[in-house]
């Protein structure tokens, strides 16, 4: 099935065009994305390891719940959609709480260029990571990382785990985030 998108201009406003996802990430157009990251008390949060198909950052470690939102459908019922999918878990608006929206472009030796307004959320995670039910598709594991943990991550010097390189200020970003919270 094809995943089309609405299409988004420069400023983060909606043009009325919509597309595949394939023809807005070879054009380079703007679309609308979200990110939730689920944290604990602890305080950890939650990260998946992207399937070995996946056309960008295959088998990095990334955002708990990400995925472009559907033409038509708004970012909190996208954001859901995503948990849903990618998690199996059920969640109301009112667990996710808005922190940002970040303007982010992306290139990548395949060819796409991918140009998202990601919205990003926070969501306190109730449930056992064991009770998580994954979507093999996308998603090949998930597990709770410490902040220290990250923190190595960060700085490319864990020895097991790789994240993808996103600009390092937006996983600080986050982690403040879930202390502040």
């Amino acid at each position: 099935m094809k995943e089309l998108l609405d299409i988004w201009d420069a400023s983060g406003k909606p043009t009325g065009q919509v597309l595949e996802k394939s023809i807005a990430h070879q054009k380079g157009l703007f679309h609308p994305t979200v990110h939730v990251w689920f944290y604990t008390s602890t305080p950890s949060v939650l990260l998946q390891k992207r399937g070995a198909n996946k056309e960008t950052f295959p088998n990095l470690w990334d955002v708990s719940v990400a995925g472009h939102v559907s033409s038509g459908e708004s970012i909190l019922d996208g954001a859901l959609r995503e948990i849903k999918e990618e998690i199996g878990l059920q969640l109301k608006l009112d667990d996710l709480l808005l922190i940002d929206v970040r303007k982010n472009i992306n290139q990548f030796s395949n060819g796409i260029i991918d140009c998202e307004f990601q919205h990003v959320f926070l969501s306190e995670l109730k449930t056992g990571v064991k009770d998580l039910v994954i979507q093999k598709e996308e998603v090949d594991d998930v597990r709770l990382f410490s902040f220290e943990e990250m923190e190595i991550c960060m700085q490319q010097k864990h020895s097991e785990f790789k994240i993808v390189p996103a600009d390092m200020s937006y996983y600080k970003f986050v982690i403040d985030k879930v202390l502040n919270h």
